[in-house]
């Protein structure tokens, strides 16, 4: 891909820079007293609750867990609910994000586009080593992706620092959340394959159809390298 004519990397958080699925699993098996538990096992109720209870991330991940526990028999307290509600405030970050992160910034204007809200959002651009010039969450928005009105209001925000949506390249890794609805608006779209040597899509929902991407690639890490190599 030639980069040169992007000023803007606009990126999907959850799942492209923030290991959520990671995050999800160690706290079902830690706190919900089930380490039997295979991945599938826990990311088909996951997903489920998440739809049941899709409201700001910082608040409703308790009644996320309420739902896991009852299909999945966990323990089922105020008190595991609470812990875990808490965790998704300590979803870690892939192991090449902070300094793939820090190399583009070098180069381009990060924002963030995340459906998690702000106080969420907070938390992971710490993780993150505070990379980006700006963040549009779910809070903003007052919609989540992949409602287009999501991608609208952050082409009106960076329209109105001087950037035009021809010079932004979308990165994200969720085919059903980005890949596919900023396509179809006309963005060029770079896809993280985070999961690219595991079968299926994991704790993401799967596409209603596969959009092929202007560029993949299985990282974050890869992706700077990309970008440098034709610096």
């Amino acid at each position: 891909m030639d980069f040169t004519p992007f000023k803007v990397l606009t990126f999907d958080i959850v799942g492209t820079c923030i290991d959520f699925e990671k995050g999800v699993l160690d706290a079902v098996r830690r706190i919900g007293g089930r380490p039997d538990l295979s991945d599938d096992d826990i990311f088909g109720p996951y997903m489920t609750g998440r739809d049941l209870n899709y409201g700001r991330s910082s608040e409703v991940f308790s009644d996320v867990y309420m739902h896991l526990a009852k299909e999945l028999d966990l323990v089922a307290t105020p008190e595991a609910a609470r812990d875990f509600q808490l965790s998704v405030l300590e979803w870690p970050a892939f192991a090449d994000s902070v300094e793939a992160l820090a190399r583009l910034r070098t180069r381009f204007r990060l924002v963030a586009m995340t459906n998690a809200d702000r106080t969420a959002y907070t938390s992971y651009a710490h993780r993150l080593g505070q990379p980006f010039h700006d963040a549009v969450t779910c809070d903003e928005a007052q919609c989540a992706k992949p409602n287009p009105e999501f991608f609208a209001f952050n082409r009106g925000r960076q329209s109105a620092h001087g950037y035009k949506q021809s010079e932004i390249l979308h990165v994200a890794q969720s085919q059903h959340h980005d890949i596919g609805v900023a396509k179809s608006l006309g963005y060029t779209t770079c896809w993280i394959e985070r999961r690219h040597d595991q079968a299926g899509y994991g704790a993401t929902p799967d596409p209603a159809t596969f959009t092929e991407p202007d560029l993949r690639v299985p990282s974050l890490g890869a992706l700077a390298d990309a970008v440098f190599a034709t610096a």
